[in-house]
């Protein structure tokens, strides 16, 4: 007997976490086993409130269009569930409404919190025996998930990145009169989009001078030697920085309220501006600060086509694996070369996944600590070839809007 799907996405947006729904949902319309394909509105808050709408309902254009629409369509959140051992309350709510909506199949579509919840309800649904297949899909644009190659949404925020450090690079050299831009990046305690940064270059020459990574713990002193020297080589100077760096006893730079997310992760910024004042008053008062905040998220007019690609295969194909009765697990890259660049899907256990952080290797970041290797260079590359656009209209992106009841 057919059963139905749901689909739910949490966590931080990306820019083509769309993607990856619609991945799952085209091949569930295709699916003889996958009856009625639904979205649960706000991730798991959504199963637990009732919130939800049918896809099959939803003119297929619209549909179609989510493929290159940023941010989470059906709305996310960060939602912890508590261990089900302590407090099954919520385990119970959420199974009696898959119950009733005849859901045999949920796809949890995050990062490592999303995973999280992944793999507490697969825990519970394999001890309860209850008939449901849970799988993950990956998106962030930390690419910190662990085991995966990399994550989808990773590509298009390097793509941004190194294509906005080029128009910074381009504006920074506009006068004669000397310079140093510091540009702050997302990355709690992973530094891959400070490292994407690398990735902006004229003809083989670098544009950014140096990089500061959550992986090495960060030195003020060695930090101002180090714009010092370039400074007065060159006179203008950029510079690309973490939100996340620490000094060496673990404190973060950031000169921010320690305010706290629903999975008790700091709310992080401002490090960009204390840096410039460091730099003010030991070097120059001509610095300026940039920080992309939520812009490097979900920008769809700079989208990697590999990355929409990948993310609607793995969506994809995360329909396959529920047919064959995986669970518990998600579904992941695995690279299978890098020249031709070739990728697959795969499977990975949750457990080796769930609360699990893959940082940038030491071997890919320079010794001095402010840059990455030609060997992290070669890795990221191929994650933001080729170009996809939106749709337009009015001569601005044309993106599709879904609410529940739609």
């Amino acid at each position: 007997m057919k059963k139905n799907c749901l689909i739910a996405q949490s966590g931080g947006p990306t820019a083509v976490i769309n993607s990856s729904a619609v991945g799952v949902a085209f091949e569930s319309f295709r699916s003889d086993w996958i009856d009625r394909v639904y979205a649960s509105e706000n991730g798991i808050l959504g199963v637990l409130t009732g919130k939800y709408f049918c896809l099959n309902d939803v003119d297929f254009e619209q549909l179609k269009r989510l493929k290159t629409t940023p941010s989470s369509a059906f709305g996310s959140c960060r939602h912890r569930l508590k261990d089900w051992r302590e407090d099954e309350s919520e385990y119970v709510q959420i199974f009696r409404f898959f119950q009733e909506k005849n859901i045999g199949y949920f796809f949890y579509i995050g990062g490592n919190d999303s995973m999280d919840t992944v793999m507490k309800l697969s825990s519970y649904s394999k001890e309860k025996q209850l008939d449901v297949i849970i799988l993950g899909i990956p998106k962030t644009i930390d690419n910190d998930l662990a085991l995966t190659d990399h994550c989808p949404g990773y590509g298009s925020a390097a793509k941004y990145i190194g294509t906005s450090l080029l128009e910074i690079y381009q504006d920074a050299h506009v006068y004669q009169s000397e310079l140093v831009t510091i540009v702050e990046v997302m990355g709690r305690n992973a530094g891959w989009l400070a490292a994407s940064s690398a990735l902006a270059q004229y003809n083989g020459k670098r544009v950014v001078d140096l990089i500061y990574l959550p992986e090495i713990p960060f030195s003020m002193e060695q930090f101002l030697k180090d714009v010092k020297a370039c400074f007065d080589k060159t006179g203008n100077v950029l510079i690309v920085v973490s939100e996340g760096i620490r000094d060496e006893n673990g404190v973060y730079l950031s000169d921010s309220e320690p305010l706290s997310d629903g999975f008790g992760h700091q709310q992080l910024g401002g490090v960009g501006q204390r840096l410039k004042q460091e730099v003010m008053n030991h070097i120059t008062q001509r610095v300026k600060c940039v920080e992309f905040n939520i812009l490097q998220r979900c920008a769809a007019h700079c989208l990697s086509e590999t990355d929409v690609e990948e993310a609607y295969k793995v969506g994809k194909e995360a329909v396959h694996y529920a047919e064959n009765g995986k669970s518990g697990c998600m579904v992941g890259i695995r690279r299978v070369s890098d020249k031709p660049y070739l990728m697959k899907p795969d499977l990975f256990e949750i457990d080796t996944i769930a609360n699990q952080e893959k940082k940038i290797p030491q071997k890919w970041i320079v010794s001095e600590g402010n840059y990455v290797t030609q060997e992290c260079l070669d890795y990221m590359q191929p994650l933001i070839m080729g170009e996809k656009f939106p749709d337009y209209e009015n001569g601005l992106p044309a993106f599709s809007v879904l609410k529940c009841g739609e």
